[in-house]
């Protein structure tokens, strides 16, 4: 791990609220020039501090209306492995994010659809039908906050 000074940190925090923000502009709101500015990110980067960059796409806007969290329990570990369920629930492309997780479900899976009728069909054919499936706990997002993180705003 490097230490991070506080230049460091507010580039993080400028890249986390837009991470298509240019070297040359970072360095003149921290008054670093461009070629600094691009040297510190790419420490970052090599650092493993930075893991990537992404888009943030607008759910609704694309007709995806409906998020819901599942809690999914595999009815038995012994005959199906988890590298199975894995590999089947992140083959369908309305599960978002794939989380094993430590309690009383043994995954955790953010799932989107464009209303509660297509969620239905996909908890129904799709993910009840994967191997293993044992209990499954549904619960539907009705706001959700963005929070700035571990390195504040």
């Amino acid at each position: 791990m490097i230490d991070l000074d506080d230049l460091d940190r507010a580039l993080l925090r400028a890249l986390s609220r837009d991470a298509t923000t240019s070297a040359g502009e970072l360095g003149r709101r921290l008054g670093l020039s461009q070629p600094a500015a691009w040297r510190r990110i790419k420490r970052l980067e090599e650092a493993g501090i930075l893991a990537g960059r992404r888009v943030d796409v607008n759910r609704p806007a694309l007709g995806f209306g409906v998020t819901v969290f599942l809690g999914v329990k595999l009815a038995t570990k012994g005959r199906v492995s988890l590298e199975d369920f894995e590999r089947a629930v992140q083959a369908i492309p309305e599960v978002q994010i794939v989380q094993h997780v430590l309690g009383l479900f043994d995954y955790r899976l953010r799932v989107v659809a464009r209303d509660i009728a297509d969620f239905e069909r996909v908890l129904r054919r799709r993910i009840m039908t994967l191997p293993g499936v044992g209990q499954v706990e549904a619960n539907v997002l009705l706001t959700e906050e963005a929070r700035p993180g571990p390195l504040g705003s």
